[in-house]
């Protein structure tokens, strides 16, 4: 599919990864200017952001997703669960990737292009489902350090990677606002 203004866009974000990504290089990221970013691509449909929530009333992610919600962001949180794992060790769960997974695949008939900002591993399968409905997936992450963010399997299977340190200069916060 083209990346022409026309092209119809969906923006899933990995919210604790895109996190995990930002710290590690450096910088916070602005919102506003992200959402600018693949605004600019082609006509956005939906931009959506998952993250966990330890506690649905006092989360120190809440402001942000308040935030996120009001300008333009669809936000998905799930719950953390704790469970005891086969080896009777307390284990949490963290992500929201199935949630992202199912609405990746709902939209997929009424986009051309994807863009998903995550580095996990665990959406390749995903990534090459939505490619044989003729979305073009777009992976941002970062293969910019010494022990890259972004999984090998996901990489490859991406119609197109966009390192984030790339983007850095576009999406980055100003500090001195």
């Amino acid at each position: 599919m083209s990346s022409s203004s026309t092209s119809r866009i969906a923006l899933f974000i990995d919210g604790a990864s895109l996190h995990a990504t930002a710290k590690a290089l450096g910088f916070d990221i602005d919102y506003k200017r992200l959402l600018s970013e693949f605004q600019s691509r082609g006509r956005l449909l939906r931009a959506y952001y998952y993250t966990p929530l330890e506690d649905q009333g006092s989360s120190s992610m809440r402001p942000l997703i308040n935030w996120l919600s009001y300008n333009g962001y669809t936000v998905v949180t799930k719950t953390t669960k704790a469970y005891v794992d086969g080896n009777g060790r307390r284990r949490v769960t963290r992500n929201a990737n199935i949630e992202l997974a199912v609405n990746a695949m709902e939209l997929a008939d009424r986009i051309d292009q994807l863009v998903l900002v995550s580095g996990d591993g665990d959406f390749r399968r995903l990534v090459e489902a939505v490619q044989r409905r003729g979305v073009q997936v777009t992976v941002v992450s970062s293969a910019a350090r010494q022990s890259p963010l972004i999984e090998d399997e996901l990489r490859r299977q991406a119609d197109i990677f966009t390192d984030i340190a790339e983007l850095m200069p576009r999406i980055s916060r100003d500090l001195s606002e």
